[in-house]
């Protein structure tokens, strides 16, 4: 299973990331709402993680681009 987690807080990705990668999936990790856009572009995720209040598009403008 492939996830994205989009997540400024680079601690709060680096958590999240470390433990599902443990648990066995896929991770990528985007930093802003614009590099989450551009990988959900050109990749396929089974589940994306999207915090709502991110730099250069909020989480809902991704959602709403996606």
């Amino acid at each position: 299973m492939r996830i994205l987690i989009v997540e400024d807080e680079v601690k709060t990705a680096d958590y999240l990331c470390k433990g599902l990668s443990e648990s066995g999936f896929l991770v990528e990790v985007a930093l802003n709402g614009l590099d989450g856009q551009h990988l959900v572009q050109e990749s396929e995720f089974d589940l994306i993680i999207l915090d709502v209040m991110l730099p250069k598009f909020s989480g809902i403008e991704v959602c709403q681009r996606i």
